[in-house]
């Protein structure tokens, strides 16, 4: 039966089709790239941003490229990772030196090319997208000043007594907050993002939200709230800037404490309770909520108990150019008629940012004593969490792959 010459135009990509309208990530899909042919890949990746015609996009793609090899062997691989797959990955890959022929292996668009190295290109394309975006997040370049705007924030009220003891308020202030630790994060390491993009269903570094972090270690799960309170009141955290969907509570019971609280003002107002007595009460009625088992994260562990909160903070950068810029121009006022003085003066400055603003993320946590430690032992330990996240991360990029050489995915 012969094929109409029409149908050529109906030919259609389900699994980018997918990606576009359909919500699936293109680390989900058979064919990072499509099946594209060696014409078309250089318009991809001028598509995607990147010239491989032009030198340094050239060098940095192949910078790329190596990275995620030798990401793959120290956390993916047994050689690098004993939880690792017992895979290797083909000379071919190694031999590679322009990325347009790793595109080609990926698509299968390459001559005597086997099955498995054409699913080990997928992996690798896969990888280097996530690098990619890491490298070109805008804001990483302010990061200093983003960790020194948010934290000094919360330093303002963080304080020891004579006795070492730590608090969180107005220093000497008899309604400062007792608390046990008090804990920054400053910068995730390169590895753990990568990590983490590459189980997340967005796979954008712009969409990570807990670099920075802060986390208040309180004696009692009634100083959790009183903590939320301070930072709500002195707008350390402005809760218009919260991010809804980002926030976890599997400590207390918000609707229940509510609603007998307000039974309790009655009460104390009735019988006039001492204020050691009221508070005694008050922690009772500090309630695990049965609800809070579902994490949205799903690579935090059932026994993990926190109350959570994802903030944005504007933070204002200024351009340090400007200043020093200043001085060469004064300088060059002074020496009018050389030309390079000249030159100088006749710089048009106008396009130049004197201050870049953006809203940044960051995450607070806030955990009991108990809790916490609750938290650091056994399957909710952090070191879990992380495998539990390498695993996923592990098994989504090498599903094609381990398929192929029949190895159960449920098995690693």
């Amino acid at each position: 039966m012969q094929r109409p010459d029409y149908l050529n135009k109906y030919l259609f990509d389900w699994d980018l089709l997918e990606v576009v309208i359909g919500g699936r990530s293109t680390l989900d899909t058979h064919y990072f790239s499509g099946r594209v042919t060696n014409e078309q890949v250089l318009g991809f990746l001028k598509g995607y941003g990147l010239d491989p015609q032009e030198p340094v996009n050239k060098a940095e793609l192949f910078g790329n490229f190596q990275e995620a090899v030798q990401f793959i062997k120290r956390f993916f691989l047994k050689e690098g990772n004993p939880d690792g797959i017992d895979l290797k990955i083909p000379n071919s890959i190694y031999m590679v030196t322009d990325i347009t022929d790793l595109f080609l292996m990926a698509t299968g668009n390459k001559n005597n090319l086997h099955q498995e190295e054409r699913l080990w290109a997928e992996v690798i394309l896969k990888i280097m997208h996530t690098i990619v975006h890491i490298d070109k997040d805008l804001r990483s370049n302010y990061f200093s000043a983003i960790q020194t705007q948010i934290f000094d924030r919360f330093y303002k009220y963080v304080y020891r007594d004579d006795k070492n003891q730590l608090y969180l308020g107005e220093k000497g202030s008899v309604e400062s907050i007792k608390l046990i630790d008090f804990q920054t994060k400053s910068k995730k390491s390169r590895e753990s993002v990568i990590i983490k993009l590459l189980h997340k269903a967005e796979n954008v570094a712009e969409e990570l939200f807990d670099r920075i972090g802060i986390r208040f270690i309180t004696e009692n799960k009634l100083d959790i709230i009183r903590v939320v309170k301070f930072l709500m009141e002195k707008s350390v955290v402005i809760p218009h800037n919260i991010k809804p969907s980002r926030s976890v509570n599997t400590l207390i019971d918000l609707g229940k404490f509510k609603r007998n609280y307000l039974k309790l003002i009655k009460e104390s107002m009735k019988n006039n309770l001492p204020e050691a007595e009221f508070e005694k009460k008050l922690n009772v009625l500090m309630v695990v909520p049965t609800y809070g088992e579902d994490s949205k994260n799903k690579h935090s562990f059932s026994e993990y108990k926190s109350i959570q909160f994802t903030c944005r903070q504007l933070i204002k950068y200024k351009n340090p150019f400007l200043g020093e810029f200043a001085e060469v121009r004064s300088l060059a006022k002074k020496e009018k008629d050389s030309e390079i003085s000249k030159k100088i003066l006749e710089l048009d400055l106008s396009q130049i940012s004197k201050e870049v603003r953006f809203f940044y993320p960051f995450e607070v946590q806030v955990v009991d004593s108990d809790s916490h430690k609750r938290n650091t032992q056994g399957e909710a330990s952090h070191i879990e969490y992380k495998r539990s996240q390498l695993k996923s991360a592990l098994r989504r990029v090498f599903k094609q792959l381990l398929e192929f050489k029949k190895i159960d995915v449920n098995s690693i």
